[in-house]
């Protein structure tokens, strides 16, 4: 998981869900996406067991306005959030769990 987006901040109004209390991560998707599955599985699971840790999946075919604010050329995209909604990190395409879960090392 790399790039980073200048300490750009997403929220509630944004996500259309909570934030998690020490990170978020936030999935931007499309219907027809076999790797967005896979995706939605990785995160849910680190979701799962790292404490204080929510994900929120985003229909990026819904929400276009967003996609192009935040410059989401392909899904799936993740974006990582710290607490306060800052964005440290961006992907693309199916992360590894590993690297999710190193991710959010620089998010908590």
């Amino acid at each position: 998981m790399r790039g980073r987006d200048d300490g750009r901040r997403l929220g509630v109004a944004e996500l259309g869900g909570e934030l998690g209390e020490r990170a978020t991560l936030v999935q931007f998707s499309s219907a027809f996406c076999a790797p967005c599955r896979a995706t939605r599985r990785i995160l849910g699971e680190v979701a799962g067991v790292v404490p204080g840790v929510a994900h929120v999946e985003i229909d990026a075919e819904a929400h276009l306005d967003l996609v192009r604010d935040l410059e989401i050329l392909k899904t799936p995209t993740v974006l990582v959030l710290d607490a306060g909604g800052r964005v440290v990190r961006r992907a693309t395409g199916q992360p590894r769990k590993a690297d999710v879960i190193a991710a959010l090392g620089e998010a908590v």
